[in-house]
């Protein structure tokens, strides 16, 4: 095979290609300034004068490059503000860039906005063929697959009804349903499936497997790693306009999960020292001596409890000093891995007139929806009997069987004397982190289970 043809045969091979995209917004402090910026220059370049900028330059994408192969798909991550929207509207021709260029193989079916390309007036049956159309398809091509559209958007009578109407799950729902029914040989998702209920998205996701087993091209954006993980060959990292990383997705989605953490704990910090200036001459917990606890003494802990709770209360406000998720040698830890010892620290100042025959410390690990997933106490099992002071740390160990995904600690402490749980404290939202797997696993979390093999 010559060079021209490997050149060509590797031009075959890419779906889209973007070549140093760039996209900049003129940002105007008010009104006036626009219209400035609309006359005055003109004007003021007759007269031979050096024209006036009234406007500041955002660059949303600055010299963006990269190359997608026909039937990859390709996670797009980044927090919000980073140019991901920015990036696909290009790629499906509903923005213009300022410079570079983008090069596309097929029809792209798009999910941008809730609802963007729908008519509010329309109907969901005008809307189907409106949106079919401008993909390209006839009235023939619309009229064969309008049936399936309507059933697997599962709107039923609203078919018929104007759209301003629906429902945001409604909206996805119809969106997703024409998106994936006019034949693309690019699918396009921007968060799109964050709406809906827990089992049309699970729907979706099917589709979207079977679209990839057919050698559909897939460009997917969502802020959850693990469906990206789960869906995504590829991943492209994009921070404040430019790609960070462009690679195989667990090494990249790993860089961009410790990036995000290490972030949302320089604010945390922020916050805290805040906490305490603002906090300084509060009234605090005092010890057993009469003596005023300060902020500074209830932070000395390295389990230092997050200061924004989902919820907090309990009798005894101030007696959990910290808790946190830690590796096998006790260290905080914001990110842990799959199948690795860890430890759940909770750090106590229990005043001595609660009776320790009936204290239970307790902790639960949540999903960001607030479902359990594990939960223990010292009351089960082998009950343990707290010691007779008044500082003193409770830890449970165990090997981390969550898979890639956000979590959040919960802990408690309780007297279980009677039926119904009497709560001292109550902290839901401790310490929120993530756990990683470099496998491809499916459900909400994995053991390690061991697999046998018997032969007859």
């Amino acid at each position: 095979m010559s060079d021209k043809d490997t050149m060509n045969q590797e031009r075959d091979d890419i779906a889209i290609r973007v070549s140093n995209l760039s996209k900049c917004y003129q940002i105007y402090d008010t009104p006036r300034d626009r219209l400035k910026q609309f006359i005055l220059p003109r004007i003021q370049h007759a007269v031979g004068r050096q024209p006036t900028q009234y406007f500041r330059e955002f660059w949303a994408l600055k010299d963006v490059s990269f190359e997608v192969k026909k039937g990859e798909t390709v996670g797009i991550i980044g927090r919000n503000g980073s140019g991901k929207s920015t990036l696909l509207q290009m790629i499906c021709g509903t923005l213009n860039p300022t410079t570079g260029s983008i090069t596309t193989h097929g029809r792209i079916a798009a999910l941008l906005e809730l609802g963007s390309g729908f008519n509010p007036e329309f109907t969901g049956r005008e809307n189907v063929y409106m949106n079919a159309s401008v993909l390209g398809l006839s009235k023939e091509e619309i009229d064969h697959c309008f049936d399936d559209i309507a059933a697997f958007a599962e709107i039923d009578d609203f078919m018929e009804q104007p759209v301003r109407i629906y429902s945001s799950g409604m909206y996805a729902r119809l969106a997703f349903s024409i998106a994936i029914f006019v034949d693309p040989k690019i699918l396009v998702v921007d968060e799109a499936l964050a709406v809906g209920d827990s089992r049309f998205v699970a729907k979706c996701m099917r589709r979207i497997k079977d679209m990839q087993g057919q050698g559909m091209t897939i460009l997917f954006v969502s802020h959850d790693v693990s469906s990206v993980r789960t869906l995504c060959q590829q991943a492209i990292w994009l921070n404040k306009g430019q790609i960070v990383e462009n690679g195989e997705v667990f090494p990249v989605t790993g860089k961009y999960v410790e990036f995000m953490f290490k972030d949302e704990l320089l604010e945390e910090n922020e916050i805290k020292e805040k906490y305490i200036i603002d906090h300084s001459d509060a009234n605090m917990s005092k010890n057993s001596e009469g003596d005023q606890l300060t902020i500074s003494d209830l932070l000395l802990t390295e389990n230092q409890l997050d200061i924004r709770p989902v919820i907090h209360w309990g009798s005894h406000k101030g007696i959990i000093l910290g808790a946190s998720v830690c590796d096998e040698k006790g260290i905080r830890k914001d990110v842990v891995e799959w199948s690795k010892s860890i430890k759940i620290i909770v750090d106590l100042l229990v005043p001595l007139d609660i009776p320790r025959e009936y204290l239970s410390v307790a902790f639960s690990i949540k999903d960001l929806k607030g479902t359990d997933l594990i939960v223990s106490t010292t009351n089960d099992y082998a009950k343990i009997i707290l010691p007779e002071q008044e500082r003193f740390s409770v830890s449970f160990h165990m090997i981390n069987p969550l898979v890639t995904g956000k979590y959040l600690l919960v802990v408690a402490v309780e007297n279980r004397q009677y039926r119904d749980i009497h709560y001292y404290e109550y902290f839901e939202g401790a310490h929120y982190f993530m756990s990683l797997a470099n496998e491809r696993f499916f459900g909400i979390f994995q053991p390690a289970i061991e697999q046998y093999v018997t032969t007859v």
